[in-house]
């Protein structure tokens, strides 16, 4: 005859009943469940929503010559080894300065200084979070911190990283005639400030979805697409080429990689303006 051991069979009714709690907790509270996969505010990073949105397909082929190989990086990095991508080819690098009007770049100055003294060109991206403030006073916000732009030659103008909330719903909530007005009320007013058109960095999905493939801004605003693939894909309406392309966020040395749509000589050139 079996002899049954009370404290296990108390153990495993203990694991079945906080088992049922937790379940029970997850549907009466589901939001609360959902908020400790929410990162916090402040951490997101350029391209941060293309592997779950678009995923990943291949990487282009290397050693193309109108092609320049650059990175973007944020506090993610840390302090970055700019030497050793320098060796490595990487002749340009945007740094992220700013999210919304409540975060700077602890490592931006290693970051954007760093890059500059091993002979890159450089320069700086706003993570955009139209839900908390207007795009004029993020743009503001910004210039401010480190976002602006010099005529030295080596100096890149900023860049607006528009793409999915990392911290709710994808299109942060406003209707796509609502985030056209919200992403031209930021280029108008960072132009207005650094007399350079901003770069818009985006993926082709999330623009159609959240502004519906609104084509307003390729006239003047240099496009940098992510898409995690062999080729670019489809563009954004209105933009008939890229100038930058985000291809990959597991890159040697820091993960996101990027090519610049032309030689090294473009790249002085949309430095120079």
């Amino acid at each position: 005859m079996p002899v049954h051991r009370s404290g296990s069979i108390l153990s495993r009714a203990a694991t079945a009943a906080v088992a049922l709690l937790l379940a029970a907790f997850s549907l009466a509270f589901p939001a609360a469940a959902r908020a400790a996969d929410v990162p916090a505010r402040g951490s997101a990073q350029m391209g941060m929503g293309v592997l779950a949105h678009d995923g990943q397909g291949g990487t282009p082929t290397t050693g193309d010559a109108t092609q320049t190989e650059g990175v973007d990086v944020s506090g993610h990095q840390g302090n970055v080894a700019w030497s050793t991508l320098w060796s490595s080819g990487v002749k340009w690098a945007y740094t992220k300065g700013t999210e919304g009007t409540y975060y700077t770049n602890p490592y931006f100055a290693q970051q954007y200084n760093g890059s500059y003294n091993v002979g890159m060109i450089r320069g700086a991206y706003h993570f955009a979070t139209p839900d908390t403030t207007s795009g004029a006073a993020q743009a503001n916000y910004f210039v401010d911190h480190g976002g602006g732009w010099s005529r030295d030659g080596r100096t890149l103008p900023g860049a607006l990283d528009i793409e999915w909330n990392p911290y709710g719903a994808a299109c942060y909530g406003k209707t796509t005639s609502a985030m056209v007005g919200w992403i031209a009320d930021f280029l108008n007013t960072y132009k207005a400030r650094t007399g350079r058109d901003a770069v818009i960095y985006t993926a082709t999905s999330w623009w159609t979805q959240c502004t519906g493939n609104y084509g307003g801004f390729a006239a003047a605003n240099p496009l940098w697409i992510a898409r995690y693939a062999s080729a670019p894909g489809t563009l954004p309406a209105g933009w008939s080429y890229y100038t930058m392309w985000q291809y990959t966020s597991s890159g040697p040395t820091v993960g996101d990689h990027d090519k610049f749509n032309g030689a090294l000589d473009r790249v002085v050139a949309l430095a120079n303006g």
